[in-house]
């Protein structure tokens, strides 16, 4: 039986036992000629219990068993698989499935973790780790592994009697290549594309076996400049295990801590493992090839669900058609925000913080919307169109309705009120054609934005809602978020994954901010992961 509750301590162990001698046991090791998977059992007794010993199998996997972690005579037998396997959408095969069993399944204390050492087969220089198949939630969750890429094994910590593993490396992030240093803050410091800041790496030179633990507090080298580049290192890190000289030297690379691993929000492993797709907890999600329009995934991607904020991605593409020029003066009106205070109360509404009377652009209110998703600005754009307010939200209307949204329907331009309603499939349709617009691809995927009031000089920073965007991982094209408490968080992400291919994808109705862009990045990775495949 699977145990439901999994519990381990990362310790790094660089030798195992070695295998006595003078063991007693009988060992089988033979091939099945129906089913083609291969078999190995080895009767373990009381003389062998006490001394120790290493059970190898198939000279690829080693179970290091100290003394005390079995208290009775047992038959340890292993499988190497040979039958079709549900694997994981965001990770890559690299060695054989096999299957290990203590057929006395009360020998073992299961709060003695025992070692395995597992060779694989293929040679990447990605992250990699040791998963076990857990048949309760039908995914691969992980276990605490230190990869020795000179050797080709991985070593790894478990605490189950009985499991299904294999090795597998994550795709987009690198623990074997070169490393480079630079000046910046003294100390054990490093930058990472992959890992997130506050995380500890243990970083290896491969040429003489040194090592330093640095923290990651900056992002790089670029990923596309420099594509073996796995860490740039500090100064001071970089000459604890090299000559400065080199200027990059060959490294790898083992986390230690990870900030957030354990919820599943950093490596694209959630807490109950990956299964052939992502896990989507949101209430509707798309993914789309914004080339052909081509379905890639979906849930619940036609029911209809409040849209919020991402209403003003459609305010602003009807605005931009009344070809106004940017550099147009405005001057603020406190009329245009109580149109808010129709839908929610004043403290609940995102606003530019700005007085009557206050002049600003054309363009610093159009940045304002779509970077800060600022409201009371949407408003404001709508006052200075060539429409009332009435024609302006018709105009919206009947803009995604010739797109071919025909579940959308807007009764105010900003998302504020929940009866502006989309589906997941519909803003997909609405985000490929307004994103056609080049102001506001741009202005939705600005990291930030600053601008200073004309009349009274007043500086204004406005950051980006959508996290995803700081975290370069994706080459991001288009951009809006979305929260109401009626429509719980809501995402529309475009994503270039090729010169000549982007996806789109939208998530509807997430319970957190966190989970809106951490099931969002999940969905970019599987839609790119799909079409490199088609």
């Amino acid at each position: 039986m699977w145990k439901t509750k999994f519990k381990v301590i990362f310790i790094i162990i660089f030798m195992f036992c070695a295998s006595p001698s003078d063991w007693f046991f009988s060992c089988v090791q033979a091939e099945d000629t129906v089913d083609k998977n291969k078999y190995y059992s080895l009767n373990i007794d009381q003389p062998t219990i006490a001394k120790g010993y290493t059970v190898s199998a198939f000279d690829k996997l080693k179970l290091s068993l100290v003394p005390g972690i079995l208290s009775e005579a047992t038959n340890v037998d292993v499988v190497e698989l040979a039958e079709e396997h549900v694997l994981p959408w965001s990770l890559d095969l690299i060695s054989n499935i096999y299957q290990f069993e203590f057929r006395n399944k009360a020998a073992y204390d299961d709060h003695n973790p025992f070692y395995i050492q597992f060779s694989y087969e293929q040679i990447d220089n990605n992250y990699k780790k040791v998963f076990f198949y857990d048949k309760n939630y039908d995914t691969w969750r992980p276990l605490p592994t230190v990869d020795f890429p000179k050797e080709q094994f991985v070593r790894s910590l478990i605490h189950l009697p009985y499991a299904r593993i294999a090795v597998f490396s994550y795709p987009s992030i690198l623990s074997v290549g070169r490393a480079s240093w630079y000046a910046y803050k003294p100390g054990n410091f490093a930058a990472s594309p992959d890992f997130p800041k506050g995380s500890i790496l243990r970083v290896t030179n491969l040429e003489n076996n040194k090592f330093v633990d640095v923290k990651i507090n900056d992002y790089g080298p670029e990923r596309d400049l420099f594509p073996d580049r796995v860490i740039d290192l500090e100064k001071n890190a970089f000459a604890a295990i090299a000559d400065l000289g080199q200027g990059v030297t060959e490294i790898s690379i083992a986390p230690l801590f990870v900030p957030g691993e354990e919820l599943g929000a950093v490596l694209g492993v959630t807490p109950t493992g990956v299964g052939a797709e992502p896990a989507i907890s949101a209430k509707s999600a798309i993914i789309i090839n914004e080339n052909d329009g081509k379905v890639l995934w979906s849930k619940n991607a036609t029911t209809t669900r409040p849209l919020a904020s991402l209403t003003k991605l459609v305010a602003v593409k009807v605005f931009l058609e009344t070809r106004p020029s940017l550099n147009r003066e405005v001057t603020y009106s406190i009329k245009d925000e109580e149109y808010n205070y129709e839908h929610v109360n004043k403290w609940e509404s995102a606003s530019l913080n700005i007085d009557e009377g206050e002049t600003l652009t054309i363009e610093d209110l159009l940045y304002t919307s779509l970077v800060g998703s600022a409201n009371n600005t949407i408003e404001s754009l709508v006052r200075v169109s060539t429409y009332s307010r009435d024609e302006f939200i018709a105009k919206m209307n009947t803009a995604v309705r010739l797109w071919g949204a025909t579940n959308t329907s807007f009764i105010e331009p900003t998302g504020l009120a929940p009866e502006n309603v989309s589906s997941a499939t519909d803003y997909a349709i609405i985000s490929k054609e307004v994103l056609k617009n080049p102001i506001i691809a741009k202005a939705s995927t600005q990291a930030e934005y600053k601008f200073t009031t004309i009349n009274t000089k007043k500086p204004h920073r406005i950051r980006n809602t959508n996290h995803i965007i700081k975290t370069n991982q994706f080459h991001i094209s288009g951009s809006k978020t979305g929260y109401l408490h009626e429509a719980g968080y809501c995402l529309m992400t475009r994503a270039k994954i090729s010169p000549w291919q982007s996806i789109i994808v939208v998530t509807l109705g997430a319970d957190t901010r966190d989970t809106s862009f951490f099931e969002t990045t999940s969905l970019m990775r599987y839609g790119e992961r799909i079409i490199k495949i088609q």
